[in-house]
């Protein structure tokens, strides 16, 4: 089963907290190891991060950058296991 995003909270230290509907469950996904690569060194700016939306099954930034549900779904830590970042 793919999973899908429901809902993207931006939380402190360049992490997500991400609601998935499928499965059930919200994990904490730390992004700073993407912020040095690549287009994604825009999201460094804290303001341009918290523009994150959740699209087309995955999430997305203004300038394209993105990550797909599943990525976010294997980087997560469940917030039932470790909630921090």
């Amino acid at each position: 089963m793919m999973p899908t995003i429901d809902r993207i909270k931006v939380k402190d230290n360049y992490c997500l907290e991400v609601r998935f509907r499928r499965p059930s469950e919200t994990k904490i996904v730390d992004v700073k190891p993407y912020l040095s690569k690549g287009i994604f060194k825009e999201l460094q700016d804290e303001n341009y991060f918290r523009k994150v939306k959740v699209i087309f099954g995955g999430i997305e930034w203004p300038h394209k950058q993105d990550l797909s549900a599943e990525t976010l779904y294997v980087r997560g830590r469940s917030i039932k296991v470790s909630a921090k970042c």
